[in-house]
């Protein structure tokens, strides 16, 4: 499993270099779910975008806003659904946060 620690930090890094102030990586990917480690440079924004069938944000340092139709303000150590509607992310300060997503749901096991 990666770290998240580590892995937050090397994205806070590639972030302040990069030229468009954010980096992304996928950590896990299996099947359906999705977590990216995600970093923003304060001032910088992912544009807004359709969301996926279920998706929550926690930010691991930092503070962002989730815009849309449901804004709201999100600071280290939160976590927070996001909502089914288009919605954008803006770096209220630098920022680093997993984001997890199910894409969609592959045969489902009845195991309890």
């Amino acid at each position: 499993m990666p770290d998240l620690t580590a892995a937050a930090e090397a994205a806070a890094r590639a972030a302040h270099d990069a030229d468009k102030g954010r980096h992304a990586e996928v950590l896990v990917h299996d099947g359906p779910l999705r977590q990216s480690v995600i970093a923003l440079r304060a001032g910088t924004s992912l544009g807004e975008h359709n969301s996926p069938p279920a998706a929550s944000i926690q930010v691991l340092s930092g503070r962002v806003r989730v815009t849309g139709d449901d804004a709201v303000e999100v600071g280290a150590g939160r976590i927070e659904a996001i909502t089914h509607h288009r919605h954008g992310v803006e770096a209220l300060e630098d920022a680093v946060f997993l984001l997890t997503t199910v894409t969609g749901i592959e045969g489902r096991s009845s195991h309890a």
